[in-house]
């Protein structure tokens, strides 16, 4: 059994390590309030581009754009060359969050026949380096507070390879909060767009009228008094270059907060585990000093029995 100095050494090496995880949980929470505060004041410009994208493809269905998947370009119909860009966290302490999101990643690798990674965050780098997987070893980058101008500077890397031709489609994996606390992970195809996707409710409204057979064809026609300067096509580049850069950013802010929710909640376990076993070393301290006060109490009464029954026995002799 354990003396009291060693269960006060230990319940002080346990409140130090409380003080070390409510700090962690308080510093989450602000960073996971200010990233959907950061999300929630640029949702309104990306789904402004959203509209825009729409409406010219609801006038131009059928024009042929390298961003979109009707592209006019000699595509590997046997092989295709995949890109799959993975928001991993930069350090651990987040319970299963990099787990899900890196053994998905690692699923969909596996399943292509050519692909590289494009890895965000150190945690996924170092796993996909140490497998052997094909990663992009230039492509570095932090996934702990996201920023636009990071986003821009990611979609500026990507979109040149894909207008290059070294990668045929774009895919990025990352981890969303459903409903406040559920983590679930999401796999976006980011090139080539799909134009189906942008005018998908006009495509369901026409064939719920019975106007059309639900195809882009049906829209046929609506260029006629829709004028774009300088093109439609020009105007589109630059949309879809914001879009994309857009879904990035959103892609990184729900990856961020819903580590930083993860490392709450792993804090607030660790938190309330912690107290539970300060709980029961008190217990156990005082019962060991209640042993230990006893013990010096019958020490002292059979110290005191003994000097009282030598003081009689000398006594004794004495007459």
């Amino acid at each position: 059994m354990a003396n009291t100095k060693e269960i006060q050494a230990r319940i002080s090496s346990i409140q130090d390590t409380m003080k070390i995880t409510k700090a962690m949980y308080m510093m989450s929470s602000v960073k996971l309030r200010k990233a959907k505060q950061k999300l929630e004041d640029t949702e309104p410009y990306f789904y402004g581009l959203q509209d825009q994208i729409k409406s010219i493809l609801f006038h131009f269905p059928t024009m042929q754009h390298l961003f979109f998947d009707n592209r006019n370009v000699d595509i590997h119909e046997d092989v295709k060359r995949k890109a799959f860009i993975v928001i991993s966290g930069d350090k651990g302490m987040a319970g299963a969050y990099n787990h899900n999101v890196l053994k998905e990643a690692k699923r969909l690798c596996d399943e292509a026949e050519q692909y590289k990674i494009f890895a965000i965050g150190e945690t996924g780098r170092a796993y996909f380096t140490s497998l052997g997987y094909n990663v992009e070893e230039s492509f570095r980058f932090s996934a702990n507070n996201p920023s636009v101008h990071r986003a821009r500077v990611i979609t500026e890397e990507i979109v040149e390879r894909y207008k290059k031709e070294e990668i045929d489609e774009v895919y990025i994996v990352f981890t969303r909060m459903e409903h406040g606390m559920k983590e679930e992970v999401q796999v976006e195809q980011l090139l080539p767009l799909k134009t189906n996707e942008f005018i998908k409710e006009e495509l369901a409204e026409n064939a719920r009228q019975g106007k059309s057979n639900g195809t882009l064809e049906d829209f046929e026609g609506n260029d006629d008094y829709f004028v774009i300067y300088p093109s439609p096509k020009v105007v589109l580049n630059d949309l879809v270059y914001n879009y994309v850069t857009g879904f990035v950013y959103g892609a990184l802010v729900e990856g961020f907060a819903t580590e930083e929710n993860a490392r709450m909640v792993a804090m607030q376990a660790a938190t309330d585990n912690a107290e539970a076993m300060l709980k029961e070393l008190s217990i156990e301290y005082n019962r060991v000093r209640q042993a230990a006060i006893t013990q010096e109490i019958t020490e002292v009464i059979g110290g005191a029995k003994a000097l009282k029954k030598k003081k009689m026995k000398k006594k004794a002799r004495s007459k």
